[in-house]
């Protein structure tokens, strides 16, 4: 991979004037980079940044999805604003040439995850350099209009709740292992029943990840009359 382009290209890019550059820096300095050169990673504006996601996704859908009732839409929120949604949007402006890695990342390649996790990142910047309004027009400027990428994106999790509301019972996920350094770990998650009987196990570069993984598996069990052909 090469080496990332300046972060004001793509600023210039989206029509975005920064009040604070180094906002949007942090926010496209993944943590292996950060390691290396002794900077702040962008995982605390990707913590942000999933927020503000989430609250502007919920209100695009309470306004434009009246005939969708409150499960509809929260499933449909998680198919628009997971890992795999966030990948598709942030690759449409071509997120990933201006990521920051380390020279091991550089050599892999950025992961959907990591160009993910700097979407998120980037809309978390935007709140924090210029405010709520501003992080909500460049939601309908770089998200709304590429939904439709997401159409298909399959939601693990939330379609395993499905399964399992319908007889009442809880699902409860636990991260029960974390491999590598603190800039290149791996995560195993596993998901239970009602907080007891294991369902299933996956191992992400990300919580997230992990998690989807899991419930992907306990699905492909079977135990939930699952068309296999759709997953």
């Amino acid at each position: 991979m090469t080496e990332a382009k300046d972060v004001s290209i793509l600023l210039e890019k989206i029509k975005l004037k920064p009040k604070e550059l180094e906002h949007y820096k942090t926010a496209l300095t993944h943590s292996s980079f950060a390691y290396e050169q002794e900077l702040e990673s962008n995982e605390r504006l990707e913590f942000l940044g999933d927020a503000v996601l989430e609250v502007l996704m919920s209100e695009y859908l309470y306004q434009n999805s009246k005939e969708l009732d409150e499960g509809t839409m929260t499933k449909r929120r998680a198919q628009l604003v997971c890992e795999e949604a966030l990948f598709a949007y942030a690759m449409k402006i071509n997120l990933v040439d201006f990521l920051k890695l380390g020279k091991g990342e550089q050599i892999k390649g950025a992961s959907q995850a990591t160009v993910a996790d700097a979407f998120e990142a980037l809309i978390g910047a935007i709140y924090i350099d210029l405010g709520f309004r501003a992080a909500k027009k460049y939601f309908y400027q770089l998200v709304i209009p590429n939904v439709n990428l997401a159409a298909d994106i399959r939601d693990f999790k939330t379609i395993l709740q499905e399964y399992v509301q319908g007889d009442k019972r809880s699902l409860l996920y636990r991260i029960i292992d974390e491999q590598g350094p603190s800039h290149d770990k791996s995560f195993t998650a596993a998901v239970y029943l009602d907080g007891e009987i294991l369902l299933g196990q996956g191992i992400g570069k990300t919580k997230k990840e992990a998690e989807q993984k899991a419930a992907e598996e306990a699905l492909k069990k079977g135990k939930f009359n699952v068309d296999q052909t759709n997953l």
